[in-house]
C-alpha cells in the first residue's frame, strides 16, 4: 500500500475526516464531493497519480487528525503574547468573556441567538479591518442547500445570517483567497478553523490574507440527510426541499425551544411549513442522528484557535428570553476593542462574565467532547484501531451508565446513515422510523436508569 493510501485509509477510511476541504487546497489532484450519505470527503481526481513524500507530508500536517500540532500548540503561538491574556484549560486563551446580545439594527432578529456573529463581521468591514467575509450562505448549486461564499458588503453578509446544521467545505473559496488579494475574515466550526490554522502554517499566502478567524461552538457536524430527514417528517420528500431555517425563534417560548421553517414541494405545490423541533425525531442533539463521525474525535469545545468564539448562551437565566443570547470568548485585541467601544455606545447588551458561567453554558458539550472522549479513545485502543492523538488521555474512568450511553450514541451514529439509505431506496420514511425507534428508546432508557441512580445517590448522601 502506498504512503498516500495508508494516510487516506487512516483519516477517511476510519471516519476521522471532517470534510473541510483542506486537502483539495493542498493538491489539485484532490477534489471534495458528497458521498451517498451526505458527507463531504476528499477524492482523487487522478487515481493513477503518485504523490511525493513532500506532498504526503503536506497533507498530513494540514489535517487535524494527523498533524503533529494540536489546538494548544497553535493557540499558544497565536495568543500567548497578547496583552491582558488569560488561560483556561476548558476555554483556552481569552482577554474578554461576555454573555448577551446586539442591540443595534436587526442583527439579533436575523440571527439564531444574540446576533453577534454577523455583527462582529460587519464591524470588521465597517472599520476597514477586512475587505470580505468567508461564511456559509444559501447555495446556488442544484442539490445543495448551503455552501461557503464570500461577502464583500454588509448587505451580502446579512443574507448569510443564522446557524446551518449542514455540511460545507471551503476549498473553492480559499482558492479564491489565494488568487484574489485582499483581507479576509472567515467564520467556521472548530475543525474548520483549526485546519485553516494548520494550512496557514504551510501556506504563507493564506496566512497573510486570512486576517481574522471567527469561531463557532459546535456540538457536532451534521450530514445533508439531517435537513432532508426533518423535511420528510413534515411532508416534503427527499429532493423536494428548497430551503430550511434550522433556528426559527418562537416568541412564546424560551430560546432553547426553537422551530424549523421549511420551503418545499408538497403534492406538487410549493409550501412553507413551520414545526417545533421538539415535535420531530432527531431533534435530541445527544442522540447524534446524522452526525459526522469525526465529530466524536475532537476535544476542542470552544474553538480555541479562533480570534473570537461565539455560541448559544444555554443558561436558564438567558434562555427564557426567546430572542436569544450569545456567549462570547474574545482573544484578539481588535475584536475586544470593537466590543468594548460598542458597550460604551450602548450598541450591545452584555454582561461581562467569568469562566464558570461560560463553561456552564456548554456543560453537556464539555462532558461529551472532553470528559467522555477518554472512553471513546479507550474503546479504539482496546480494539487496536488506529486513531488520532488527542489531548485527552484514553481511559474508562467514567461510570458504567455513562459508558453505556456513549456506546449507544456511537451505535446510533454508525447505524443512522445505513438505515436512512435503506429508507430512501424503499421510499419509506416509516421504515426508518420503525428501525431507529428501538435504538432511540434504549438510549432514553439509559437516561431513565441514570436518573434513578442519581436519586438513590442523593438519598444515600442524606
Amino acid at each position: 500500500m502506498s504512503s498516500f493510501n495508508t494516510l487516506y485509509q487512516q483519516v477517511v477510511g476510519n471516519h476521522y475526516d471532517f470534510g473541510t476541504g483542506t486537502w483539495a487546497i493542498d493538491s489539485n489532484k484532490i477534489k471534495m464531493e458528497l458521498d451517498q450519505y451526505g458527507t463531504y470527503h476528499p477524492y482523487l481526481v487522478d487515481k493513477e497519480y503518485e504523490f511525493t513524500e513532500a506532498e504526503i507530508e503536506l497533507l498530513r500536517q494540514t489535517c487535524l487528525s494527523t498533524s503533529t500540532k494540536n489546538e494548544s500548540d497553535i493557540a499558544q503561538s497565536l495568543f500567548e503574547g497578547t496583552d491582558n491574556i488569560k488561560y483556561s484549560p476548558q476555554l483556552g486563551y481569552y482577554n474578554g468573556l461576555y454573555v448577551g446580545h446586539v442591540l443595534e439594527g436587526n442583527y439579533r432578529k436575523n440571527g439564531s441567538s444574540g446576533g453577534f456573529v454577523t455583527w462582529i463581521c460587519s464591524q470588521l468591514l465597517r472599520h476597514d479591518y477586512i475587505d470580505a467575509v468567508i461564511h456559509v450562505k444559501e447555495s446556488k448549486q442544484a442539490g445543495k442547500l448551503f455552501e461557503y461564499g464570500i461577502s464583500r458588503n454588509e448587505l451580502e453578509l446579512d443574507a448569510g445570517a443564522k446557524t446551518k446544521y449542514y455540511p460545507v467545505e471551503y476549498s473553492e473559496v480559499i482558492k479564491t483567497v489565494k488568487n484574489v488579494p485582499g483581507r479576509y475574515a472567515v467564520v467556521g466550526l472548530p475543525s474548520y478553523i483549526m485546519e485553516l490554522r494548520l494550512l496557514s502554517e504551510q501556506d504563507p499566502v493564506v496566512k497573510e490574507r486570512l486576517k481574522f478567524m471567527i469561531g463557532l461552538v459546535c456540538g457536532h457536524q451534521k450530514t445533508t440527510k439531517f435537513a432532508e430527514f426533518l423535511a420528510w417528517q413534515c411532508g416534503i420528500k427527499p429532493g423536494d426541499l428548497k430551503s430550511i431555517n434550522f433556528r426559527k425563534k418562537q416568541d412564546d417560548a424560551p430560546a432553547s425551544k426553537y422551530a424549523i421553517e421549511l420551503v418545499g414541494i408538497v403534492d406538487g405545490k410549493e409550501q412553507t411549513i413551520v414545526k417545533k423541533m421538539s415535535d420531530l425525531v432527531g431533534g435530541n442533539w445527544g442522540q447524534g442522528m446524522f452526525k459526522v463521525r469525526a465529530s466524536d474525535f475532537t476535544d476542542d469545545v470552544m474553538n480555541e484557535t479562533a480570534d473570537v468564539t461565539l455560541g448559544d448562551a444555554w443558561l436558564p437565566e438567558y434562555t427564557k428570553d426567546s430572542k436569544g443570547n450569545n456567549i462570547v470568548i474574545v482573544r484578539h485585541p481588535v475584536i475586544k476593542k470593537l466590543i468594548e467601544d460598542a458597550i460604551d455606545e450602548h450598541l450591545l447588551q452584555v454582561d461581562r462574565t467569568n469562566e464558570e458561567t461560560i463553561f456552564r453554558s456548554q456543560s453537556s458539550h464539555f462532558r461529551h467532547t472532553q470528559t467522555e472522549l477518554s472512553y471513546r479513545l479507550y474503546c479504539k485502543d482496546k480494539r487496536h484501531d488506529w486513531r488520532p492523538q488527542k489531548r485527552v488521555v484514553a481511559g474508562k474512568n467514567i461510570s458504567l451508565i455513562r459508558r453505556r450511553i456513549q456506546d449507544k450514541r456511537s451505535e446510533i451514529c454508525l447505524k443512522t446513515p445505513i438505515l436512512y439509505q435503506h429508507a430512501i431506496e424503499k421510499d419509506s420514511l416509516d421504515y426508518f422510523l420503525k428501525e431507529i425507534t428501538p435504538l432511540v428508546n434504549s438510549y432514553k432508557n439509559l437516561y431513565r436508569i441514570q436518573r434513578i441512580e442519581n436519586k438513590i445517590h442523593r438519598i444515600l448522601k442524606k
